[in-house]
């Protein structure tokens, strides 16, 4: 470029590496900020209140110096959400693994798009090669493979498109000549990414009939078949059944076995979204949760959650890779073909795709099997110490006993567990509020690395002062309330 362009010396890293040092100074300066913006996360609240910033955020005339923008970013870093706060427990948004920043910068630099093998030609096989084994491990076969998308909402929205393309057969005619209405079958509890997908793909989102759930927040077997044959005595066409492995306010784990077993014999695709609790794979303490997941015909699986992956990390897993192919595949004549290798784009609901396979590969190496099996044994062991803590407080309900490492609980009235969230958060803990079977509930997520036992003491101390100023009093627990750990945890 000419030296006289307005561009500033530093815009890029020249390939003749004339410009290094300018550049490694601003990097050092950013990674120092980082550092220490991450180094002191424990001080700051997980969820600072919002004030506001100071500077201009439009685009200047002129050009901005690096080092003068890195002193601007200071006040959105420190009213940023500040999940690496150990008492951060809201969602399921951990802070990221040191891997998957690495591996985030080495992305952004390479720059490589995944939609074709040439533009990606070591990074196209890597996620072909890692996205399989990934598939393989939830026991989907030796045909198996996977793809990686930019959230879950997309996974699960290409996995409804294949299976309705599977079942319908109408990947190039389109939905207007069907006779009959295309329908599919979810927990009532399940993401609303399903409805959003069904509006998407031109179903309509009441195509996605919603099954109740029994007290566990599981759906219910029977009325799931109840379901089927109602909709096939109004002349609809059912297509597909989604389970969910973790639901997002509950934590609650659909009976996969059943569920596949229902959908296998009524021609049905299945579809598990174990976007959160895919997770438990890892360990062999707790992996007979996910029992009946080896019968999906694709799973959703996101890294970003449970293993501290950086966003975006989730995953479309097939049981069939082939059926990515024959259902969905957009040949792109402008991009050149391997022999070894389809372009991942041409069977991506994405065409331009980040690198985000390294991340996740980075991360897994350095873990390991044992490292992701102790995220997970801790995230459930947390849950435990959490559930023995409930019980002893008669006057805390709980929405259902859990299935994984999530918890919902309230007071006697909404606006009690509303207060009772404010004041966690002035004690640096932060719960959501999420809204279930028409109440308010505080969700704890018990995913944090950071979190130990003894904030999960801290945290009851300022609920039993909580309750000890509004003069809350125990009340004996129903049955439909009791935690039990038989089943469960």
């Amino acid at each position: 470029m000419n030296s006289s362009a307005p561009l500033p010396e530093t815009a890029f890293l020249r390939p003749d590496g004339s410009n290094r040092e300018a550049i490694a100074a601003v990097a050092q300066q950013a990674l120092a900020q980082l550092l220490n913006h991450g180094s002191q996360a424990a001080q700051r609240s997980p969820l600072p209140t919002w004030q506001g910033l100071e500077q201009d955020v439009g685009i200047p005339a002129q050009s901005v110096s690096l080092p003068d923008l890195l002193s601007q970013l200071e006040p959105l870093l420190a009213q940023a959400m500040n999940p690496a706060n150990p008492g951060y427990l809201g969602h399921m948004d951990p802070a990221a693994s040191t891997a998957s920043v690495i591996g985030d910068a080495i992305a952004a630099l390479l720059n490589n798009n995944l939609l074709s093998v040439e533009m990606s030609p070591s990074l196209s096989r890597l996620e072909t090669t890692l996205l399989r084994e990934l598939a393989q491990r939830f026991g989907l076969g030796d045909k198996a493979g996977g793809l990686l998308l930019s959230g879950g909402s997309l996974a699960n929205l290409q996995a409804i498109a294949l299976a309705r393309n599977w079942a319908l057969q109408v990947q190039e005619t389109g939905l207007a000549g069907l006779a009959q209405k295309p329908v599919l079958f979810a927990s009532e509890a399940a993401h609303t990414s399903l409805q959003k997908a069904a509006m998407l793909l031109g179903l309509g989102s009441q195509a996605v009939i919603p099954i109740p759930t029994d007290r566990r927040g599981r759906m219910q077997v029977a009325a799931l078949t109840e379901a089927i044959a109602s909709v096939r005595r109004q002349g609809q066409r059912p297509f597909c059944v989604v389970a969910t492995a973790g639901t997002t306010v509950t934590g609650s784990i659909d009976p996969l076995p059943e569920l596949g077993a229902i959908a296998r014999a009524e021609g049905l695709w299945f579809h598990v979204d174990a976007s959160y609790g895919g997770a438990v794979i890892f360990s062999p303490r707790y992996r007979q949760k996910l029992q009946g997941i080896e019968q999906a015909d694709s799973v959703t699986f996101n890294p970003q959650k449970w293993l501290c992956v950086a966003k975006t990390s989730a995953s479309l897993l097939l049981r069939d890779w082939s059926v990515l192919t024959e259902h969905f595949r957009i040949a792109a004549p402008y991009m050149g073909e391997a022999d070894d290798l389809i372009n991942l784009g041409e069977v991506s609901v994405q065409g331009t795709r980040p690198a985000d396979i390294l991340k996740l590969w980075l991360t897994l190496q350095h873990f390991g099997d044992r490292g992701c099996e102790a995220l997970v044994d801790h995230g459930m062991r947390l849950g435990r110490s959490f559930v023995a803590e409930l019980r002893q407080r008669p006057q805390i309900q709980v929405a259902t006993p859990p299935d994984l490492n999530i918890l919902c609980f309230r007071l006697e009235s909404d606006r009690l567990t509303a207060e009772l969230q404010k004041s966690l958060l002035d004690q640096h803990f932060f719960l959501s509020l999420p809204r279930f079977r028409d109440r308010l509930w505080l969700k704890a997520v018990l995913v944090n690395p950071f979190t130990t036992h003894e904030h999960v003491r801290q945290l009851f101390g300022v609920i039993d002062a909580f309750c000890r100023d509004r003069q809350i009093q125990p009340e004996p627990q129903s049955q439909d309330n009791e935690i039990t750990y038989s089943q469960s945890l």
